[in-house]
């Protein structure tokens, strides 16, 4: 009888050391999961500094934030292909920093708009360029887009207003200083740039 109760005891504390060291294991890797999280969770928060008082702001999935980036990219560099003043170094410019965000194909519009003599009707004709985006049209799964805007003509005598339809494709690409966003504008192309309205200045 008193060897059974040993047997017995013995059982009962290896089954009872057993279930603490699991239980160990268990509290173990609990703490490093919870501890890769709070790690994880510290690096997307961020201090901005803002007139010396320091601003705590969370960094959000860029997966989550990547169409918002598609459409800047978009809104900009059209901003800075049609943004034009008469004013020979300030288009150069303008194009220039336009051409970091696109391919080939924005080249070829840039020598076609030259050749056409465009640019220096602008400067002859001392007119001020601007472009308004209506809207813009992603296709994530194809990467392609589709851009709707309103370009004015702003000259001595008359205010031109033309429609400004434009597609190309996109694709991401490693962030520069001349292209932050890291989006690279493919097979662009204008589809419609009719004219809506020309009306006349009144002096």
């Amino acid at each position: 009888m008193l060897v059974k109760n040993i047997e017995q005891k013995i059982k009962i504390n290896k089954a009872v050391s057993v279930a603490a060291i699991v239980f160990a294991v268990i509290v173990v890797i609990a703490g490093f999961v919870t501890a890769y999280q709070l790690v994880r969770d510290s690096r997307k928060s961020l201090y901005v500094i803002d007139n010396g008082v320091p601003i705590l702001v969370k960094q959000t999935d860029e997966l989550l934030n990547r169409p918002v980036e598609y459409r800047s990219q978009i809104e900009l560099f059209h901003r800075l292909f049609f943004t034009l003043a008469p004013d020979d170094r300030y288009i150069k410019e303008n194009v220039e920093k336009s051409l970091y965000l696109i391919d080939d194909s924005g080249k070829k519009e840039y020598t076609n708009l030259r050749e056409k003599g465009f640019y220096n009707q602008i400067i002859s004709g001392n007119s001020l360029v601007t472009v308004r985006g209506d809207s813009i049209k992603l296709d994530l799964p194809g990467r392609k887009f589709i851009y709707y805007g309103t370009q004015m003509i702003n000259r001595k005598t008359s205010l031109i207003i033309r429609r400004l339809i434009t597609e190309g494709n996109f694709e991401d690409m490693i962030r520069s200083p001349n292209n932050p966003h890291g989006v690279l504008l493919k097979n662009w192309r204008i589809l419609d740039n009719t004219e809506m309205s020309n009306k006349p200045k009144s002096y």
